[in-house]
Formats: structure tokens, sequence, C-alpha cells
């Protein structure tokens, strides 16, 4: 074997002729085939894929990250083809938007983007996951699997060490290029790199801002712009909220694109809709769906054909041409995930506002629109029913308040918990004198000491007490220090609905009493006050049962608001004195703002620190056995298990991380003497 040079190639002449021979002497050595091979295939480009040509080529599914291990298959999810493909860099768009429903494989498709990159198309990277904490996971779940299967990736990234930087769990080297994981609440991550390629996972639960630095999305996208036409975004999410759902926002803003699949009887090309699918009603297993243009009933198992011969349309002109956006839901799942059956039982089991926003945003991967308008005080005010206040009636299990602390009084509501969040209204005291007066926190003091009768005949303390620190921070961190953080919740309000969860603590702040500073001082709960105040109004609409249906049995919806007779009606007012409404923003996007319809709104504000102090006490996570346990309690005569032991230690109660105890329970006592509390400016 020789190599031929040209006379006229710009490689001709006495030194590369040399060169040629002495390549020529080699071959004759043993091996130099291989030798020759090897060089030829280093000068062969790689072969041009598109990422789920790639996929079927090179990737490998890990039991320990999926249900259906082995070579994957991009034919088992048909409508995931077109999505990945536009992550290529040979398609023209540079952001790809999916709004979808939960478990229909985007996060497989990022995957298969990130194996992509690092084999065939490499370049820096960045994945952003809603938190630090679920991008570590992220990348022990599922990273390290699709490395770790997948050989052609194994060769090019290093197992993580702790003494190799390059290489960790949220940061992993391959040649030409660099992955970082990070979550959407650190600005420092968001900021630490440029980056080609973007992939922004669940989206919808990113925080508001990350370290008080800006809006997360937008501060990932600015790592892009240094590559131009040349960068890729991928960003998913299954909806939230319509009107602050980020990505309803994108897919609207794209060319709104459908998945059409032929129907087997007339061949109609159509997208999904759930109200299309009808089933005898008490039968989930009857659920099949009505083709729109001949009313054929299209059995489930016509799927999978389907799902091959479907495409992928746009419904809209994008205001961005660069950007493409894709809309899927739940009734797509291949056959063996979730059927149509199993939807159709969902939908007949969701009974709550609460379990059909659920439903909406996981099955349809639809927003759900949040019905901010106020109910009506004076129904409320009607529906008043025939217990005492300052009394606990049956269903109430343990006791939470919210204290406002105003310029002239602190007002507290006391609410009693039941199961299902079901509430009533206890007491509601108003403390004459602002933060200047320590008399005012002697009696909120005096509060913490206080019990309340329960219809069983036990005596109740307060588990939690919820202290807003929007007025006089600085007195209320140190009452609440010197009252005990057991029993003591200081509480900041934000607004917004997009947070990973409503309650979120406790963070450390600095304290200063007679005169002097104490470090981490204090513990702050940090509270999305939109949250609750929309569950709230979601549980004053329920509706009431009859004295007729009552009489035979009937329960009280589940999150019912009880109220006592006595509730006068300015309280009730107050408690509906704010309304949802959408508003503009000024880069012209809608959020939703809760907005005074009165200017007293104290009652509100009050029911979302107790709220917020039974969540803090766990109330949202209790199981089962939980529950029964608080009821044994409550229902215990004196010297029966479960009743409660004599006790003047008025902070031994519940913490979020404990099993609820005879903490909620006190016998009458005798106060025992807390130390006055003097604010620090009078003292």
């Amino acid at each position: 074997m020789s190599v031929h040079i040209s006379p006229s190639s710009p490689w001709s002449g006495p030194s590369f002729a040399s060169a040629a021979l002495r390549f020529d002497d080699l071959l004759a050595f043993e091996g130099a085939e291989e030798l020759w091979q090897s060089w030829r295939d280093g000068l062969t480009p790689d072969p041009l894929l598109d990422v789920s040509e790639w996929a079927d080529r090179h990737r490998f599914l890990s039991p320990r990250a999926s249900a259906e291990p082995g070579r994957y298959r991009t034919d088992r999810t048909p409508y995931m083809r077109a999505i990945v493909d536009a992550l290529s860099p040979s398609h023209p768009a540079r952001r790809v938007v999916f709004m979808k429903a939960a478990q229909v494989g985007a996060t497989e498709a990022g995957n298969n983007w990130i194996g992509y990159v690092i084999h065939h198309a490499p370049g820096p990277m960045l994945s952003v996951q809603p938190t630090v904490e679920l991008a570590k996971r992220f990348s022990r779940q599922r990273i390290d699997p699709l490395i770790a299967e997948s050989p052609s990736l194994r060769e090019r990234v290093k197992p993580a060490r702790s003494r190799d930087a390059g290489n960790t769990v949220l940061s992993k080297e391959f040649p030409a290029g660099l992955l970082v994981i990070t979550g959407a609440n650190s600005a420092v991550g968001l900021r630490s790199m440029p980056a080609r390629y973007l992939f922004l996972d669940e989206v919808d639960a990113y925080p508001p801002s990350a370290d008080e630095e800006g809006d997360p999305v937008a501060l990932a996208e600015a790592r892009t712009r240094t590559f131009s036409w040349r960068s890729k975004v991928f960003m998913t999410s299954t909806p939230t909220i319509h009107g602050v759902s980020r990505i309803e926002r994108e897919y609207e803003a794209s060319d709104q694109r459908r998945f059409f699949v032929p129907c087997p009887h007339c061949g109609h090309r159509q997208w999904l809709r759930f109200e299309r699918l009808k089933w005898d009603k008490g039968r989930p297993e009857t659920a099949h769906y009505l083709c729109e243009a001949c009313d054929g009933a299209i059995e489930e198992h016509r799927k999978t054909a389907m799902l091959i011969a479907g495409e992928w349309r746009p419904t809209a002109e994008a205001s961005d041409p660069a950007t493409i956006g894709f809309h899927l839901s739940a009734l797509y799942s291949p056959v063996g995930w979730l059927s149509w059956e199993a939807i159709a039982r969902m939908w007949e089991a969701a009974s709550t506002d609460e379990a059909r926003r659920s439903f909406k945003n996981g099955v349809l991967g639809e927003t759900w629109i949040e019905t901010g308008e106020a109910p009506d005080w004076q129904r409320l005010y009607e529906r008043r029913e025939d217990f005492a206040v300052g009394t606990v009636p049956a269903g109430g299990l343990f006791l939470t308040a919210g204290a406002d602390v105003q310029k002239d009084r602190i007002e507290v509501s006391v609410w009693a918990w039941g199961r299902g969040l079901t509430s009533w209204l206890v007491d509601h005291i108003v403390i004459d004198g602002g933060p200047e007066r320590a008399e005012a926190w002697g009696q909120l003091s005096a509060l913490l000491d206080r019990t309340w009768p329960h219809i069983h005949g036990q005596r109740l303390g307060l588990a939690k007490l919820g202290i807003d620190t929007g007025y006089e921070a600085p007195t209320v961190y140190a009452w609440a220090r010197q009252a005990g953080f057991a029993q003591v919740a200081p509480v900041k309000g934000v607004e917004g609905f997009n947070r990973a969860a409503p309650v979120v603590g406790p963070s450390y702040v600095d304290v200063t009493t007679s005169g002097r500073k104490l470090r981490r001082g204090a513990r702050l709960w940090t509270v999305a006050v939109a949250t609750f105040k929309s569950e709230t109004y979601r549980f004053l609409r329920l509706g009431r049962p009859t004295e007729g249906e009552l009489a035979e049995g009937a329960q009280y919806p589940v999150g019912y608001v009880h109220l006592p007779k006595g509730t006068e009606a300015e309280w009730v007012k107050q408690l509906v004195a704010e309304q949802l409404v959408t508003v503009k923003t000024r880069r012209g996007f809608q959020r939703l703002e809760w907005q005074k319809l009165r200017e007293r709104n104290e009652v509100l504000d009050c029911r979302v620190y107790a709220r917020a102090a039974a969540w803090i006490a766990g109330i949202d996570r209790w199981s089962e056995a939980t529950w029964r346990d608080l009821e044994a309690q409550v229902t215990a005569k004196d010297g029966e298990s479960g009743a409660m032991p004599e006790t003047d230690d008025a902070s031994a109660v519940l913490d979020s991380s404990e099993t609820p105890s005879a903490g909620f329970l006190r016998r009458e006592r005798r106060p025992r003497g807390r130390r006055v509390f003097t604010p620090s400016y009078l003292s």
C-alpha cells in the first residue's frame, strides 16, 4: 500500500515525498495495516446524527433509573423524536419549550441531549434543577447512571473523585466540554460559566428569585449570549397556576405545537383532549376516546399505532421565530404507562379543588385557573354554627395561632385543626398597645400559657404561634427568642405562587437585645402568603351540607372552615378582605397579585400565620397513625391511656420533626411565671 500525492497538490515536494516514502516503509512492519486503519479512522468525521438517532445507538437505561431498563428506544415514545431532534445542532430552533404532564419522558429527553453533547457535540453545558439539593439528586440518580450504562459516555467522563475538582457531583468534565449542574435557588451557580447548551428542568418549581438577584430563568439564559445563534435552550415543566406559570408563558409565546394522531376508523388527525375521553359513570374500566370527526369509539390498544403515525403541528404563530413549543398530556402515555382507565379513575376520585388542580397540572399538563374572587362575607356570616367562641368542637385536635403586630395593637386568631385541614375558629384576641409597650408583650406571653376547653373535657394549649415580623421586626425577634422557638415561629410573608414549598426555613437572623447584638439570635420562617390565601378562599367556598343531610350522617367537606355563632360581621369581612387580580409587569408579562378590597385585613393575615404555624408543626405530613394518636389524646378521660400528665411546661409542644405528643393537651393550671419582656429601647 502506498500514499499517492498529486504533483499539483500543495503538499507535494521533496520533503513531503520523502516523508511519504518513510511512511511506505512503515507499512512493511507487522501491524502496519491496523496503524493505517486507525489513522484513517481518526481523520473520518463523526456521522451526522440527530439526538434521537444517537440515543437509539448509544443510550442504555439503568435499572436504577428506569422501569424499562436496556437499550433506549425512541419508538417507545414516538412523540419525543421531534422534540429531542430540535435540540440537534443542525436544527434551526434556538429555544425549545415543552409544557407537559408528569412522567411522559421529558427528563429522559434532556438526558439524551446531555449524552449527545458529551459524545457528539461537546461544549459547555448548564443543567438547572429547582434547588441545589434536587440538582445533587438529579446528578446521582439520572446523570451517573446515564454515564455508567452507556459505553460511549463512560470512556469520556471520569468517575467522580473527591480530589478531582473537574469531576464532582455537580461538575462533569469531558473532552472539549463541561457539564455543570446547579439549582435555580443559587445565583452563584447560575452565573458560574458561559454555556452553549442550557437545560432548564421543571421551571415552574423555580423560586421567583435566585438569592434575591432576579429571575433564575433570565439569569441562566444570560449565560448563553456569547454563543449567539449556536446556543440551544431546552425548557421543560409541568405547569402550575394560570397567569404565573413560567412554562405556560413561554409556550404561549411559541408556535404552540400539538401532537396530531389519526383516527383508526376514519383517518382524521386530531390532538387528544380530555373532554373526548368517555366512560360509564363509576366504571373507569370502560374508558375510550371519541373521534371528533366520526364519533367512533377508539379503544386504548389502538394508541400504539396512532402514536407511531402521529405528527407535531404548530397551532399559532411564534412571537420569536427561533422558539418552538410543544404541549403533551398524559392521554398520550404509551400503553403500559398511565392508562386511560387510570386517568378516568383519578378524575372520579378528584373531589376537592386541590385534587382537581393536581389532576389538571400533572395529568393534562394544563394550568389551573385560580379563582381569587372573594367569597360573599354575608353568606359566611349566615352559615355560622352553634358552638361557642372560646371552645374547641369535636373535630379539632390541636391549636395554632397567628399574630399580626400593628402600630397600636397585636391581633391574634386561634384556630383548631382536624383531619384534611378542616378548621374551627376558636378565639380572636386584640391586645391593646403596640410593640413599644411591655404590657402588650406580657399579655401575648400569657396567651402562650392559656388553655381552651375541648368538648370532650380536655384542655388544649397552643402548639405553635406564628407571628408576623413585618412591623418592628427586631422587637418581634427578641420577644420570640425569650418566649422560646419551640412554641413561637417568627414568620416573614413573601408574594408569589411558584415556590418549592409554602413555608421555608428556618433561617437565622441576628437579634439586638439590651443593646447587645446576638448572632443567629432568632429563627425566621418564610411564608408564601399568596398560596395560603388561595387555599383559605378555596376552603371558604366549600358548600355546607343541609340539615337533612347532616341528620342522615353526611360529613362536612374536607378543608371546611367552621365559624362559631358569636363571630362578628366585621371579623368575617376582614377574613375576605382581599381578592386575587391579574396585573401586567413592566416586561409585559402577567402575574397574579392579592389586593385589598377593604382597609382592614388583619383577620386574613392572622389566619395565614396560623396556617403557616400548622404547616411548621407538621400537619401536612402526618400519617394516619399520627392522627389516630391525636384523637386518642383528645378523647381520653382521666386515668385512661392517652390522658395528659400534669405539666407546667408550656413549651413542650410539637416541632416539625416530632410525633404529636401530650404537649398538645394541658390541664387547667396556674400560669407559670414568665419573665416580663421589655423592648430593648425601653430597657
